[in-house]
């Protein structure tokens, strides 16, 4: 710590430099607190008035305002006119300057470790102008290191693997600890490396911390993890250093140092005869204390195997034996091979005087089972004649029981591949023959699948695809191969080309189609020329066509093969009278009108035609109408205050009469219903007339008009008003006779309504609508 009597000093040598102090610079680096190892050397600073450094360790820097040191300028002559300024990194914070007498504290305990030196601005100011004394001077406070941080290793677990059977010195992994302490000041930073645990199979390089093997013949099958706990110490190890240990879980690889090895010598595997090839039918497996690719094996049968074979299960590393060849017990029921395993992976280092390869035995007993027939072919391909007759022989399907026993086998077809049941198959030796007759220009192959079943054991059956080829018959005629649009033109030469003709044939015969085309000869018009390859010239025999003579002429061509039985058809072929140009090129194909003797023409028979029929139309129309009954509404008292005038086509009442007639008086008049009073008019007794229906129940025309009523009433598009319904039945014995209009006369006047009077109340009002138009009443 700087004295006050050195500070003196140190400022008496600053403000008179030329006063003759005894101090050497390993003094002054003392006296501020550096080593004398150091031999730095506190300097003015250029133009400067103060000393340029202060030192200041970490451990004294624990008080609350410690002492670092002192300014002072030969401006400040005691009198308090002076003032010191402190600026620069923790100024005002980290370090206080006391204003009058530049005595510069430290506020808190300062770490190296965060940072070692503070660069400051001194300022000398003139306390009551506040003008600048002195020059503005930087300097420095460098903190020094103390052995205050322990080593610390980056992790606190370290993972490495190194070789099984590793030669003494191999390295595994370097673990290497940081001090946080100053590396060029002491020792506080140099660190030891030591092992604390696990010896003696490692031991540690104590500079660099590099972990290395120290035992010879480590066995990964004996021993596979190890623990080792390592000690960095700084203060190059000696006594009062500080520590940190890392754990280091170190693992011993595999290397394929263990040849494989069967546990048994001898396999027994037992196959059932209807294995299908490729499907396993046994495993053995060697074993190997080596793990990962040391541990792969590969299984072989030692000079091969016509039957099996032996592949190797990557996943459990295990001989899968698989069948090569179909088995057949009743032609050898016992097998033995021999088979080697051997790693796929061999290391150098250890092949020398070990075998990494074993062998065993295996024997393969093959099982009897019930098989299902076997055909002597598959598939069966047959042809047959499409002329061939119903009931014709087709082919033969042959399959037999391969088991010892020789069971019987009966023969079926599967309906689903011979849905038009054109084939039929003896159920006893399997012969095949037609239904039906066949049609190549149908279907020209039928396939059809033919099962052969075991008799004593219907669970057994094999199927066999059975190819019917059509074989082709010549039974169709040719015609021509599409539709000709052939027009002459009327100024046509003789001998003119108007149309090329081809024809064709569903046949197929085996050397080819040839047709030979032919019209009549007499024919005066046309002539027809054949090119030898299945096409036809049609040439004019003559010129000079019109249109009004014969706007189109019908051709008969007749065509004709060459295979047996000759085929041969008719075509016709239409050819229409066109104008052409003076190049052929058809311009129209329309009939003229042709002018008759008297001087009408078509058009003009067509136009009076069409005149005579209107006319006949409105007399027609004319007549409907005068027989037509003149219709009058049927409400016609002035009044009648009812918004809405409903006019019906027959009797009935009006829009008021829902509930005054009774549809039963339809079955019989005696039927009345006395509860129903008029709601228009004034009742005319207090209890109405009432008889007595002579016929109880009568539920077909209550069930027919309920019906209908229901129909009508949920009907969305009928009117919301009434409508007539006319019924055709009236029931039996009706003393009001037929109420139907249908067999009236054609007009109302024929008719007397006297009789309304007598049918009671509920019928007052329709006989005074009809009574009281009658022409007798009106007269």
């Amino acid at each position: 710590m700087i004295t006050n009597q050195v500070l003196l000093l140190l400022m008496l040598s600053i403000l008179w430099p030329s006063t003759a102090l005894p101090f050497t610079p390993g003094n002054i680096g003392n006296l501020f607190g550096m080593p004398e190892s150091d031999g730095r050397i506190l300097q003015r600073s250029k133009r400067g008035w103060m000393w340029n450094q202060f030192f200041l360790l970490e451990e004294y820097a624990g008080n609350d305002h410690q002492y670092v040191g002192k300014l002072h300028s030969n401006m400040d002559k005691g009198d308090g006119n002076v003032r010191y300024v402190l600026t620069g990194e923790g100024a005002g914070t980290l370090f206080l300057i006391d204003e009058k007498s530049g005595d510069i504290h430290a506020t808190k305990r300062l770490d190296r470790e965060e940072k070692a030196m503070y660069t400051l601005i001194a300022k000398v100011l003139d306390r009551k102008t506040n003008a600048e004394l002195e020059p503005d001077t930087e300097f420095n406070i460098k903190i020094h290191d103390i052995n205050d941080n322990e080593p610390r290793f980056a992790k606190e677990i370290y993972f490495a693997s190194v070789p099984e059977m590793s030669e003494v010195g191999t390295s595994v992994v370097t673990v290497t600890a940081n001090d946080a302490d100053d590396q060029t000041y002491g020792n506080s930073a140099k660190l030891v490396y030591s092992i604390l645990q696990g010896q003696p199979y490692f031991s540690v390089d104590s500079e660099n911390g590099t972990i290395k093997t120290a035992l010879p013949g480590m066995d990964r099958e004996v021993k596979e993890n190890y623990q080792v706990v390592i000690q960095a110490k700084d203060m190059a190890g000696q006594m009062g250093g500080l520590s940190g240990t890392t754990t280091v879980s170190i693992t011993l690889s595999d290397v394929n140092d263990s040849p494989p090895r069967f546990a048994n010598h001898s396999f027994r595997v037992t196959a059932v005869e209807s294995t299908e090839i490729g499907g396993a039918i046994g495993r053995i497996k060697a074993d190997d204390s080596d793990v990962g690719r040391n541990a792969e094996m590969e299984y072989s049968i030692v000079g091969g195997h016509d039957t099996f074979n032996i592949i190797t299960d990557q996943t459990t590393q295990e001989g899968v034996i698989i069948i090569k060849k179909a088995l057949d017990y009743e032609n050898k029921r016992d097998y033995e091979f021999r088979v080697e395993v051997k790693n796929t992976y061999l290391d150098a280092r250890f092949i020398h005087g070990l075998q990494f390869k074993d062998y065993a035995t295996v024997k393969v007993t093959v099982e009897d089972v019930d098989e299902p027939p076997v055909f002597t072919r598959n598939p069966y391909i047959i042809e047959v004649h499409e002329d061939t007759a119903a009931g014709s022989f087709v082919g033969v399907v042959s399959a037999r029981d391969p088991d010892a026993d020789n069971k019987p086998v009966k023969y079926s077809i599967d309906r689903h591949t011979d849905l038009e049941r054109l084939f039929n198959i003896d159920s006893v030796n399997g012969t095949i023959t037609t239904l039906k007759a066949l049609d190549r220009e149908m279907s020209k192959w039928h396939n059809i699948s033919v099962v052969a079943t075991e008799i004593n054991n219907p669970r057994q059956t094999t199927r066999v695809p059975v190819f019917i080829k059509v074989l082709d018959v010549n039974d169709n005629a040719p015609e021509f191969a599409m539709s000709y649009d052939t027009f002459v033109c009327e100024n046509v030469k003789a001998g003119q080309l108007i149309q090329t003709i081809s024809a064709v044939d569903t046949d197929e015969p085996l050397v080819g189609h040839k047709f030979v085309f032919s019209i009549s000869s007499t024919n005066p018009n046309f002539t027809i020329v054949d090119r030898e390859d299945n096409t036809a010239n049609i040439l004019t025999r003559r010129g000079g066509f019109s249109r009004r003579e014969m706007s189109m002429y019908f051709l008969p061509v007749v065509i004709s093969d060459n295979d047996y039985p000759i085929q041969s058809s008719t075509s016709t072929l239409i050819v229409r009278v066109c104008a052409c140009d003076s190049r052929g090129n058809m311009q129209s194909c329309n009939p003229e009108v042709l002018p008759f003797s008297d001087g009408l023409t078509t058009g003009a028979l067509v136009a009076i035609l069409l005149c005579v029929i209107i006319l006949l139309m409105i007399v027609v129309m004319f007549a409907a109408l005068r027989r037509q009954r003149k219709k009058e509404p049927l409400i016609i008292s002035k009044e009648d205050v009812r918004d809405n005038v409903v006019s019906y086509n027959d009797e009935g009442g009006g829009e008021e009469d829902t509930q005054a007639f009774d549809i039963g008086t339809l079955r019989n008049p005696e039927v009345m219903d006395a509860n129903k009073l008029r709601r228009d008019i004034t009742p005319e007794m207090l209890f109405p007339f009432r008889r007595t229906s002579p016929i109880k129940d009568n539920t077909d025309v209550r069930d027919f008009i309920s019906g209908r009523l229901q129909e009508n009433d949920l009907d969305p598009t009928a009117p919301p008003y009434d409508s007539l319904a006319t019924y055709a039945y009236e029931g039996s014995g009706s003393l009001a006779e037929s109420l139907s209009s249908l067999e009236s006369a054609a007009t109302e006047g024929d008719h007397d309504y006297d009789y309304l009077s007598n049918w009671g109340p509920q019928f007052k009002k329709l006989a005074e609508m009809y009574i009281g138009k009658s022409p007798d009443r009106e007269t």
